[in-house]
């Protein structure tokens, strides 16, 4: 042993950390998710939970009674109330008509940018994206205008062709129509996931399909839809769920007042009233509820169903 060990000031010995390293991995990781995790707890569970209470209680905005305990009262009143089921009932008609096109149209204009045909495709996708970045509500008023029966450019490019047009959003017959050609203004980002997804399918497939005498319909049936069915099951899942809360657009061009005839009275549009127009906050907090269910059970019945048509690359069975 040298001088110059001897002299040497002697150390404590290094504990060794008591965490593993996916211990401090893990502790890391809920730092850095715990913002979200705040804000999922104050700003969704706990008014879950409230809106679930609420149910129970007779609270209103304009409280002249004590707050107190009604049981089921709420639901049996839902259950016995015509409006809400009529709302329903045009939430889903609404939704019959809307969820297939919605669902269409962005995969068929996919199928057309994907296309070794089409020239600028990076262009084309570029202008059907740049509708969905502009504020919807901005839109919504622009739509107003150009649908409108008697200064609407969309009438007036119907006269050239010496066709009368409807009008679009006061005409029961027209309305759902109008919704329609409303929504398809922001189809550019269903469009670049349905893009996204056939650009993932091996194009050896095609060629091996060609080998076999496959032309293009026996090829989109038998090679494109199974192998994009994940995606669809994704479209149809979301679309399902967006048109069911149908809102903002009814609210901002008729005021929520469900015209014409009823006929954009959606359930949302109820149970908004029913919080902010007849300050009931129990009845709208159980409508709520309702619609929650309704939601979860058409998630659920698509979840099932998937087993039986969504494909998965590299899934065995």
């Amino acid at each position: 042993m040298t001088i110059t060990e001897l002299e040497a000031p002697l150390r404590p010995p290094q504990r060794a950390s008591r965490l593993t390293l996916a211990q401090r991995e893990s502790i890391w990781g809920y730092a850095f998710i715990s913002p979200w995790m705040f804000g999922f707890l104050t700003l969704t569970l706990v008014p879950v939970i409230a809106t679930l209470v609420f149910t129970f209680l007779n609270l209103r905005l304009n409280q002249q009674q004590p707050v107190r305990f009604v049981g089921f009262d709420n639901y049996v009143t839902m259950l016995n109330d015509p409006r809400a089921w009529d709302a329903l009932f045009v939430t889903l008609r609404f939704a019959a008509i809307a969820l297939p096109i919605g669902l269409i149209l962005p995969f068929s204009l996919a199928l057309l940018l994907n296309s070794s045909y089409l020239r600028g495709s990076r262009y084309f996708q570029a202008l059907f994206f740049m509708p969905y970045i502009i504020p919807f509500v901005a839109a919504l008023f622009a739509w107003g205008s150009m649908l409108n029966p008697e200064a609407g450019w969309l009438n007036g490019l119907l006269e050239i062709f010496g066709l009368e047009g409807p009008d679009w959003l006061n005409d029961p017959g027209w309305v759902y129509p109008g919704l329609v050609l409303i929504g398809l203004w922001g189809i550019g980002s269903a469009v670049i996931v349905n893009l996204a997804g056939l650009q993932n399918v091996p194009t050896e497939l095609y060629d091996a399909a060609r080998v076999d005498g496959a032309g293009w319909w026996k090829s989109l049936r038998h090679v494109t839809l199974p192998l994009m069915s994940p995606v669809i099951f994704y479209s149809v899942t979301l679309g399902t769920v967006g048109v069911l809360q149908y809102f903002l657009v009814p609210l901002v061009l008729n005021s929520g007042t469900g015209r014409p005839a009823g006929a954009t009275y959606f359930f949302n549009i109820y149970v908004y009233n029913t919080f902010f127009s007849f300050q009931n906050m129990s009845y709208g907090a159980t409508l709520a509820w309702l619609l929650f269910v309704v939601i979860l059970a058409c998630t659920l019945v698509l979840f099932w169903s998937a087993r039986f048509w969504v494909y998965y690359a590299g899934e065995t069975k």
